[in-house]
């Protein structure tokens, strides 16, 4: 065969698949389910964690600034995306994005679990930026991975 028939081969040969979805998929899936893991995990218990007594290891805050700190996380959380789009489609790339959301959000929760009251603010600002820089980012590279109206 020549370069050309060998060219045209290689093109046509089917992309390698997982149960007949993109290799790349599997990945991603997994990606995005132990974030929203994490994610829906914390919306389950944050608020309960944050108006608990300090006796019973938790902040003991009353109701209304537990209720704003929470309302502030949940609403940060889809604002940064809006950040986490710009910085990947100026700065970094998706990829870069994800990679980089998914340690911040590694990160935050391990800091949630220092103990700190300081450390665990700082660990929800960094979940949240890392779910705005993993979020929209993702969802990008899903559909990057299938042609354009297939």
């Amino acid at each position: 065969m020549n370069q050309v028939a060998d060219a045209t081969a290689a093109a046509a040969a089917p992309a390698r698949t997982l149960f007949g979805q993109p290799r790349g998929l599997a990945t991603l899936f997994l990606t995005e389910m132990w974030e929203r893991f994490t994610y829906y995990g914390m919306r389950g218990v944050l608020i309960l964690f944050m108006v608990a007594a300090v006796s019973h290891g938790g902040l003991g805050l009353d109701d209304k600034t537990a209720s704003a700190i929470y309302g502030m996380y949940i609403g940060g959380t889809y604002l940064f995306g809006l950040l986490g789009g710009w910085i990947a489609d100026r700065l970094i790339g998706a990829q870069r994005a994800v990679v980089a959301g998914g340690v911040l959000i590694a990160g935050g929760n391990l800091m949630l679990a220092l103990g700190s009251t300081d450390v665990f603010f700082l660990g929800l600002l960094v979940i949240t930026i890392g779910v705005g820089l993993l979020k929209p980012n993702a969802s990008a590279m899903v559909a990057a991975l299938y042609p354009e109206g297939g």
